[in-house]
């Protein structure tokens, strides 16, 4: 069994059972990071081009890296130097990249939607990177195979997720595929950072931090994005972390065994203070090395063992 699709633009069309069979295609792919030689010959022969429109370290590193680690060969599109700078259209840049004979494209966008327009455009396998407010779905396997290979399951846990929601591509990503999984999404922050209508992806609003924080078992903490302050969408940093903030007395609240968790880059001392960051409950650095092996499983699957 493998993956419906050639493409995988985001959690919202993803089944359930295509869901397990990824982070079940993950669990070995972390076993091969552990080694001292960190290759296998699965994807010789076979080309992943990578194409961001937007600034990224985590995502497009794993990604680079989990080609690498399986054999294939790696092209990253630096979008400044690139001839988009002279007017090439996102699908021109693409169809060349295809033409070339890239296997897999891996783009991050600032639009939604380019990630679908692509896939369907081009024969060859497309990955969302995160496309604008939309969706980050490797982020959000990333987290599901963090939470599962800690929680050992997934379906019946209370996962609170707090912070700018309306411009949170992760956070749309997260809702869709822990309430497939069988979890319970609750929704807090800022009353102009929830955006309206949420609740029909499945996930609960709450009025307050604390009603999201009692008894969560995950919590997914996301950055302020701070290029958005100037919009004047909350007062300030400071007001953000003193009401929306988790620190160790408000994680007390959650369930004692709860996982604190940020897609990253963390603004330590705003959402996040550096103590809960860096605490015992704190899987973030794990979420990275997870990412790598999620991102493996899905090249394998796409174009190695998905066929």
């Amino acid at each position: 069994m493998g993956l419906k699709s050639k493409d995988l633009v985001g959690l919202h069309h993803v089944t359930a059972q295509e869901i397990e069979l990824i982070l079940d295609t993950a669990a070995p792919m972390k076993e091969i990071i552990k080694r001292n030689i960190k290759k296998v010959p699965t994807l010789r022969g076979r080309t992943v081009v990578t194409v961001f429109y937007e600034a990224s370290t985590r995502t497009r590193t794993s990604f680079e890296l989990a080609a690498k680690y399986l054999s294939a060969d790696t092209v990253g599109i630096a979008v400044a130097t690139s001839s988009v700078n002279k007017g090439e259209s996102l699908k021109d840049t693409a169809l060349n990249i295809a033409a070339m004979g890239a296997d897999v494209v891996v783009l991050r966008h600032p639009m939604a939607g380019a990630a679908e327009l692509l896939a369907r455009t081009l024969d060859v396998s497309v990955i969302n990177a995160g496309d604008g407010a939309h969706e980050h779905p490797s982020q959000a396997l990333l987290d599901l195979f963090t939470v599962r290979e800690k929680k050992g399951r997934l379906a019946g846990l209370k996962v609170a997720i707090i912070g700018d929601i309306l411009h949170s591509r992760v956070a749309r990503s997260d809702i869709w595929g822990y309430t497939k999984m069988g979890a319970e999404v609750y929704l807090a922050g800022p009353a102009t950072l929830i955006p309206p209508g949420i609740e029909k992806m499945g996930a609960r609003v709450c009025g307050s931090l604390e009603e999201a924080l009692e008894g969560a078992d995950v919590i997914n903490i996301l950055r302020i994005q701070l290029e958005r302050q100037q919009q004047g969408l909350f007062p300030s940093l400071r007001e953000y972390s003193r009401i929306f903030g988790l620190n160790s007395d408000r994680l007390k609240l959650a369930a004692p065994d709860a996982l604190v968790m940020h897609p990253g880059p963390m603004n330590r001392g705003v959402e996040i203070s550096p103590d809960v960051a860096y605490g015992q409950q704190s899987v973030i650095n794990e979420q990275v090395t997870n990412g790598v092996a999620v991102r493996m499983a899905l090249l394998y699957l796409l174009i190695g063992g998905g066929a």
